[in-house]
């Protein structure tokens, strides 16, 4: 009976040891399967948000894209539009288009450069200082020779008029050769900064009904001038009193006047514009001035 007794407990004993080691739980595979579980979760979700980031920040750099092309200035916003208000007459003179408009103007032009760098910046320096625009009547052969200077002119924001490639009377030539010597100073400004003169005055003031016409066919406005200065003459050579004194005897409402690329010029040219502005003139923008005479 003992021995009985002995092997049943023998086997009790087996049965439970069998039983416990099933219900242990193996924690050594259970925890590596979390943290793989868990790991690739975050690398996903920092996958996820870097992308979210980018996308972010692509979207703010499209955004500011967007906003700077709304901002820049295009290439026709950088040209100012002005309005036409103003108008030439048969005789030379600037005249508003409204009867009330101002009447008191005078047009400001400089002959037969660009010749020096100096001169030109003397002569825009105190342009500026008077809130004023001028034509610059260039020849051809100038700007062959110096194009850097017909660009200097152009981007301190003056006006290029076409003065003929040579400073010939073009009146004594043949209308075909005439006509060369206008079309040719067209061409070689629009190659050199992009646009072409609206504004002719022929050397010497000499033309004729050709010459006009081939101008008109160019989409220019033809004109001479109305006031002289004289500053060319050999009696106001080196006499800035004697170029503001020229003009202001001569002066009118829309007088249209007519200096040059000259040190005298250049030294008498912020005396001359302070005067005009005390006697309650003020300085019309060329581009204002309709393209025909009227």
């Amino acid at each position: 009976m003992f021995k009985t007794a002995a092997a049943i407990l023998i086997a009790a004993c087996l049965l439970l040891s069998a039983c416990g080691e099933q219900e242990t739980p193996t924690t050594e595979n259970t925890t590596p399967e979390k943290e793989t579980v868990s790991s690739v979760q975050s690398e996903e979700n920092t996958s996820k948000a870097a992308e979210d980031d980018q996308s972010s920040t692509q979207d703010n750099l499209e955004q500011t894209d967007e906003k700077e092309q709304e901002t820049e200035p295009t290439e026709d916003k950088m040209e100012q539009q002005i309005e036409k208000t103003y108008h030439m007459n048969e005789n030379y003179y600037i005249k508003p288009n409204d009867e009330n408009g101002e009447k008191k103007v005078v047009l400001l032009t400089f002959d037969d450069g660009p010749k020096e760098a100096e001169m030109i910046n003397g002569l825009i320096d105190t342009l500026d200082k008077h809130n004023a625009k001028a034509i610059f009547f260039v020849n051809g052969y100038r700007v062959k020779s110096h194009p850097e200077l017909l660009k200097l002119i152009y981007e301190r924001e003056q006006i290029i008029g076409n003065h003929a490639w040579d400073h010939e009377d073009l009146k004594k030539m043949s209308a075909s050769e005439a006509a060369k010597q206008v079309t040719d100073v067209q061409h070689i400004v629009k190659e050199t900064i992009g646009v072409e003169p609206e504004f002719f005055r022929p050397p010497f003031g000499s033309g004729n009904d050709a010459l006009k016409e081939t101008v008109k066919q160019n989409g220019m406005l033809y004109m001479t001038w109305s006031n002289g200065s004289l500053d060319w003459d050999k009696s106001t050579q080196n006499k800035p009193d004697k170029v503001v004194q020229n003009v202001l005897d001569q002066l009118n409402p829309g007088s249209n006047i007519l200096m040059h690329e000259l040190p005298w010029t250049v030294e008498a040219l912020d005396d001359l514009l302070t005067k005009l502005e005390n006697k309650g003139y003020s300085f019309v923008d060329p581009r204002s001035i309709e393209l025909e005479a009227r």
